[in-house]
């Protein structure tokens, strides 16, 4: 998988269908990558969200048209999918750091946010610490909760919080942070906070009993204070290690976390030596 081809394609696909109604699943059937793999790549590698990506492209063209030309707030809204002048208004406010009428009259410039041009620069063969190890079913006890791919960066790092600020943590102390999507292919996946299951244990209220299939796993070694040292990692799983990985590639639509105890670190996860894993399926490639 080339990333770089990945997204010169998806960017392509956005300029020419701009003012149109974009899904991640439209822009990841174009690029023929799974969206449980797009979005992850595309968001590590760009520094956006696609749907952040989008809005900003559409903002920037706005603010163009208009400071030269005589087209209306109203339908510009329209135009670039806003639901009315005011949301417009609002978005647009937002991004530029003024109101359109504040542009039209003069009193202010507008922000350019020009379409992304990706370069990955791999500096010889496999830069990256791994191991590839089978791994039987596993049985986990865990929170789980759907989210979107949009809102998932924001949203899952408070789903931790609040499991812990519920005294959830005292059933599922959060051994396993567990991405899964079985289809790769929906705007939605599932994310579970888990722990190992003893079968001769109650399931507490609000949690549920889940198997993880047999996979041939690539294990990722991180060591590092979070959340950076596992963000840098992950950013290097699609800039460099998958881009250079020549047997295999991702077999399915799970991602697995694994956390150390942090009681064993004089920082906690804030150690500059805590240590996690990074779980990926993978398969030979045909």
């Amino acid at each position: 998988m080339e990333w770089t081809s990945v997204i010169s394609k998806a960017v392509n696909y956005i300029e020419a269908h701009i003012t149109e109604n974009i899904t991640l699943d439209h822009v990841s059937k174009h690029t023929a990558v799974s969206p449980f793999y797009f979005h992850k790549g595309f968001s590590m590698l760009c520094g956006y969200t696609l749907m952040e990506y989008i809005r900003n492209r559409r903002l920037s063209l706005a603010g163009g048209e208009l400071l030269n030309g005589n087209i209306s707030v109203i339908e510009l809204a329209m135009k670039y999918g806003y639901d009315s002048p005011d949301s417009f208004t609002k978005a647009f406010s937002r991004f530029h750091g003024c109101t359109p009428s504040s542009v039209r009259t003069g009193k202010h410039a507008v922000k350019v946010f020009e379409p992304l041009k990706l370069t990955i620069s791999l500096k010889g063969g496999y830069v990256m610490d791994y191991k590839i190890t089978q791994k039987g079913s596993f049985t986990v006890l865990a929170s789980a909760k759907e989210f979107s791919y949009e809102k998932a960066n924001q949203d899952i790092p408070t789903f931790w919080q609040e499991h812990y600020a519920s005294g959830k943590g005292k059933y599922v102390c959060g051994m396993f942070g567990i991405n899964i999507d079985p289809q790769m292919g929906n705007e939605k996946f599932e994310y579970m906070i888990a722990d190992i299951y003893h079968p001769a244990s109650d399931i507490p209220k609000g949690f549920e009993v889940r198997t993880i299939p047999a996979f041939t796993w690539a294990v990722i070694p991180c060591r590092g204070a979070l959340p950076m040292s596992l963000q840098d990692v992950n950013v290097r799983i699609f800039s460099e290690w998958l881009p250079a990985l020549k047997e295999y590639e991702f077999a399915a639509g799970y991602c697995v976390e694994m956390y150390d105890t942090p009681d064993k670190y004089p920082k906690g996860t804030a150690d500059e030596n805590y240590y996690t894993e990074i779980w990926i399926p993978v398969k030979k490639k045909s």
